[in-house]
């Protein structure tokens, strides 16, 4: 019995070694990452809109139908 085992054994042995071997190592190369730089004159957002708002304020402010009540005063004897 010992004589048919250690053939097929040896046979299972050489079969599986050479699949798990198949294809060779895998190596991945990482690439750099590539981030795009802001331009230097870039300009934020609040600057643009403390704009707006001045020229808003200059331009939409007080009217000039804006002018102070003048009080009645009733007249003595009437009411």
């Amino acid at each position: 019995m010992k004589n048919l085992i250690a053939p097929i054994l040896a046979a299972t042995i050489a079969l599986s070694a050479s699949t798990a071997f198949a294809g060779g190592p895998v190596i991945i190369a990482e690439e750099p990452e590539v981030v795009a730089e802001a331009p230097a004159s870039s300009v934020g957002i609040l600057p643009l809109l403390l704009v707006g708002v001045v020229l808003c304020v200059a331009l939409c402010g007080g009217s000039s139908n804006d002018r102070p009540r003048e009080e009645v005063i009733p007249l003595p004897g009437k009411d």
